[in-house]
């Protein structure tokens, strides 16, 4: 379950001030029902991918026992 800031509050902010699981969960959420998007919802959708790509991706460092190597926004 996310635990973050909504929507609302999150497109009054640049995509750069996002913190990672915002990224990871939204993205998700959005790829989940990319056929159904309007314009403005491809536009964010598109906006989110372009900030993790210039983040180099979503990705931990290293694994270690309490945390896997993928970014988890639960």
């Amino acid at each position: 379950m996310y635990v973050g800031r909504d929507m609302t509050e999150l497109t009054m902010k640049p995509k750069s001030d996002w913190e990672d699981s915002e990224l990871a969960f939204f993205h998700h959420s959005l790829q989940q029902v990319v056929p159904y998007l309007n314009e403005e919802g491809q536009t964010i959708h598109r906006k989110i991918v372009e900030e993790i790509e210039r983040r180099g991706g979503l990705h931990r460092g290293e694994a270690d026992y309490t945390h896997g190597t993928k970014v988890s926004y639960d």
